[in-house]
């Protein structure tokens, strides 16, 4: 069913409806987990979602919870990626879990014994606004362009390390517009440019999630998004990390998301069992 962008009240029937089939499908008034790109409550009781301009500014889980008689809750949806990976049966004995999408652009969560850790502004784990380390300006050269991000912002890695930044990173190397698919068969080709790209972004990757890991200190790292398709994200980045953790650190495991495109959904549905 495509997202209502413009009137609150289509958005607000749409939900409603999908819980009213899965209502009848399934014969019970279930529970209704939802994850939504943006901050799930403000202080106010209200949305923010650039990304779903119809909801946003409203207060969508108390307006959802009336309408459906039940409790709702609501979370960021990378939240809910890394909550759904946390609960994974492999997963279950971290107690520190750190999920990170490579995706269009960069974020994550944080699930400390399988509850998601949102802080007082609900942006725990926005990752990809963190702004580029200076080892990786001395890296990439002083000269490096700081990109302004769509937070208003400029040098925000997600501009370097989603996918949209892995093609830019190629074209601002080489003046060739690649994507990233592109980009990644030449690399299994053996490409030896495509070869040098990879090589770069990994190393660039390893210096911003080496400032990360050094505040979190995750036991496992769940990487998802479209990037975490290419096997090199997965096996080739722990080897780089110890050179930017201090000397006592211990390098998390490292694995790739199990359960793909369902994964947020998988989460949301969860949120109703972390009490």
């Amino acid at each position: 069913m495509p997202t209502p962008r413009d009137s609150y009240d289509a958005f607000l029937d749409a939900v409603c409806e999908l819980v009213a089939e899965a209502d009848q499908r399934f014969g019970c008034k279930g529970s209704v987990g939802i994850g939504i790109p943006g901050m799930p409550e403000t202080e106010d009781g209200t949305l923010y979602a650039a990304n779903v301009p119809a909801a946003s500014g409203k207060p969508l889980r108390a307006d959802l919870s009336a309408r459906l008689d039940r409790d709702v809750r609501l979370d960021n949806d990378a939240n809910c990626f890394a909550l759904s990976e946390a609960w994974d049966d492999e997963f279950t004995q971290y107690p520190l879990v750190m999920g990170l999408i490579l995706g269009t652009g960069v974020g994550g969560g944080l699930i400390f014994n399988g509850k998601p850790i949102t802080g007082k502004s609900y942006i725990t784990g926005e990752f990809g606004h963190m702004r580029l380390p200076v080892d990786a300006l001395t890296m990439m050269g002083l000269d490096f362009p700081l990109r302004r991000c769509g937070c208003g912002q400029h040098g925000c890695i997600e501009n370097y390390l989603s996918g949209r930044g892995f093609a830019w990173l190629y074209q601002h190397y080489y003046h060739q517009p690649l994507q990233a698919p592109e980009i990644i068969a030449l690399y299994d080709q053996g490409d030896e440019q495509a070869r040098a790209h990879v090589e770069r972004y990994l190393d660039l990757l390893a210096v911003c999630l080496g400032n990360i890991l050094t505040i979190v200190d995750p036991d496992l790292v769940v990487i998802g998004g479209g990037l975490s398709n290419f096997p090199a994200i997965t096996t080739q980045l722990a080897d780089r990390l110890p050179r930017h953790l201090l000397p006592v650190a211990r390098v998390p495991r490292i694995e790739r998301a199990r359960h793909g495109d369902a994964g947020g959904m998988r989460g949301a549905a969860f949120l109703h069992l972390t009490d």
